[in-house]
């Protein structure tokens, strides 16, 4: 199952897995998705994607609520700048006679989004950052995870 605003990256995973079986990918806004959806999932993985670029305070009851028991919520995504924490806006270039396009996302210390992720009900919660690969590139990459608890799963008391 995959989730994206993108048309172009909804294109990319059909070309990348033409031949899976049952694959569904849906052009949606991903806290929507989660909202509107009955589906209960064993693992959601955001990939630099919506758990970068939306509320966590949102998204993270909004997944909760649609894992199974056990189920893990990880998400990948850049590290905060030092000094430069909670919600930030980017201006995208468009068109020449367009303004640019807002992009909100929310960047945080790894101790931070461990909290943040325990507050909202998440268990065996890790956060870190995994160094860049040799090369060029300087900036790791942010991973954290968490895991559902027993408690609050639909359909259960």
């Amino acid at each position: 199952m995959g989730v994206d605003l993108s048309v172009k990256q909804l294109d990319k995973a059909r070309e990348r897995w033409p031949g899976v079986d049952g694959m569904e990918l849906h052009e949606a806004d991903a806290l929507a998705y989660f909202e509107d959806t009955v589906a209960v999932f064993d693992a959601v993985y955001s990939v630099f994607g919506a758990a970068w670029f939306t509320d966590p305070g949102l998204l993270l009851p909004a997944v909760h609520a649609n894992l199974k028991p056990g189920g893990v919520f990880a998400f990948s995504q850049r590290p905060p700048v030092e000094g430069c924490y909670g919600c930030q806006a980017s201006y995208i270039p468009r068109g020449p006679d367009e303004d640019p396009a807002v992009v909100k996302r929310w960047d945080y210390e790894p101790a931070v989004w461990e909290a943040i992720l325990k507050e909202q009900g998440y268990a065996d919660v890790s956060a870190s950052v995994i160094d860049a690969p040799p090369g060029s590139r300087r900036t790791g990459t942010l991973f954290v995870r968490g895991v559902r608890g027993i408690r609050g799963v639909r359909g259960s008391s």
